[in-house]
């Protein structure tokens, strides 16, 4: 049997470079090459909107990445194999953003085939990289390790983007083909450096545990019955939803509703990512410094986020009602505090009750969650902006109708609260007996309540 792993601070940094170099290249296709197609190529918003939307939609394959990884017994290969096709992705689409300006129906054709890769890099990766942090994490490091692999992430994001920025300029096809194919290339670099040596070699597995493996619709459908990891990816996805579906109606409504500037609203979406981070930070100091049946649970965070989340969005809601006069920023900010609680203590939740089954079903468990979390979060945005409008058709205030979709969110946020409090942790009375199978930790059973 292969010993337990019990990862240093120092090995879970080295995974979230990982996460760090995943960002980077994401960064690239939703923003930069978003704005090169609308601004530079005049291109439609519908074309770079359907192709992150693709990359959100091909991450419904995240069960069977993450089973793939359950039969080979190692989640590095995976890890390595998802960041390759994200990087080349990555580059393929820069490229065919580039061959757009003069052949725009063979740029699409490749761009389709390009976030068609990002979108099952990132699902590949992403999947077993949470799945080797969730064997080797302690519970109690749960929710800091989140953090610290969220926060890297969100590095990525805020490093790359300046330096691509940068050396865009003066803007031509060629050159952003350079810039996306360095990013690519240093991304990939570092994940496999990153990953090097973290993880310890398997043992081949036997005849009788070849013989044990099931099929994947198998897997699947065996951890789809348990109602507790049923109801856990319910509430994923109801709660990412509610969590997106304001990000792209925010600024619009306070610009409408509240006058505010570009300029300020930009500002107020700076304030929002704030107090995520404030909210990350929170649950992780509190958990690691404190700990306790409360303060330690992870669930209860989860639960407090939802519900914090819910009279927020009640709060911007009624907000706009009361005026000028009303406290916007401050609501925004406890907004984004509730999110960021609600967000890294679901993630630290989701690492903790992956390995119900054990490890030979670590993956698949992981893999539906990550994709319940990836559509929910695709189609919030779209979701939002499509209520907005619909809202705007009933009620001729503007007002209103931002107020209507905004409260809906919050009983998103409620549902979801309640879904997380029927979620728990089999008590220790009714963990089972290991089985035949090897396993990096011995894991709890999942029980719904």
């Amino acid at each position: 049997m292969t010993a337990p792993l019990s990862f240093s601070w120092a090995a879970i940094a080295r995974l979230g470079l990982v996460q760090t170099a995943l960002g980077s290249v994401v960064v690239l296709m939703t923003s930069t090459l978003n704005r090169v197609m609308v601004v530079e190529l005049a291109l439609p918003a519908m074309v770079p909107g359907g192709l992150v939307a693709l990359h959100y939609a091909v991450q419904v394959l995240r069960p069977r990445w993450g089973y793939g990884s359950d039969v080979g017994g190692r989640r590095t290969p995976w890890i390595v194999g998802g960041m390759a096709a994200l990087t080349l992705g990555g580059f393929l689409a820069a490229v065919a953003t580039a061959v757009m300006e003069t052949h725009p129906a063979a740029g699409l054709a490749l761009a389709v085939f390009a976030f068609l890769g990002v979108g099952m890099g990132a699902g590949a990766a992403g999947t077993s990289l949470l799945v080797l942090l969730a064997t080797g994490v302690d519970a109690r490091r749960r929710g800091a390790a989140a953090t610290l692999v969220w926060i890297m992430m969100i590095a990525g994001f805020a490093i790359t983007a300046p330096l691509a920025g940068h050396f865009l300029d003066p803007f031509s096809g060629l050159r952003l083909v350079a810039v996306s194919g360095t990013v690519s290339l240093i991304a990939f670099c570092l994940a496999t450096l990153a990953l090097r040596g973290i993880e310890p070699a398997r043992a081949a597995p036997s005849p009788e545990e070849r013989a044990e493996r099931k099929p994947f619709l198998q897997v699947l459908a065996r951890v789809w019955a348990e109602p507790a990891s049923r109801r856990f990816t319910v509430f994923l996805f109801v709660a990412m939803l509610a969590y997106s579906a304001q990000e792209l109606i925010l600024e619009p409504f306070a610009g409408l509703v509240f006058a505010m500037t570009p300029g300020a609203t930009t500002k107020l979406s700076g304030l929002q990512h704030g107090g995520v981070l404030a909210g990350m930070l929170l649950v992780a100091g509190t958990t690691m410094g404190i700990g306790g049946p409360v303060l330690g649970s992870l669930k209860a965070w989860t639960v407090l986020g939802c519900l914090g989340s819910a009279l927020a969005l009640v709060a911007i809601a009624a907000g706009g009602l009361v005026g000028p006069e009303f406290p916007l920023r401050a609501a925004v900010f406890a907004l984004g505090l509730f999110n960021g609680i609600f967000a890294v203590a679901a993630i630290g939740s989701m690492m903790g009750l992956a390995g119900a089954g054990g490890e030979a079903e670590r993956g698949t468990r992981m893999g539906v969650w990550g994709a319940a979390q990836g559509v929910a979060f695709g189609a919030g945005g779209f979701l939002g902006t499509v209520a907005v409008d619909v809202a705007r058709l009933i009620t001729p205030q503007v007002v209103h109708a931002y107020a209507a979709v905004f409260t809906a969110e919050a009983l998103l946020f409620v549902v979801g609260a309640g879904l997380a409090l029927r979620v728990a942790y089999a008590p220790p009375s009714r963990i089972r007996a290991p089985s035949r199978r090897r396993s990096f930790l011995p894991e709890p059973r999942l029980s719904a309540r």
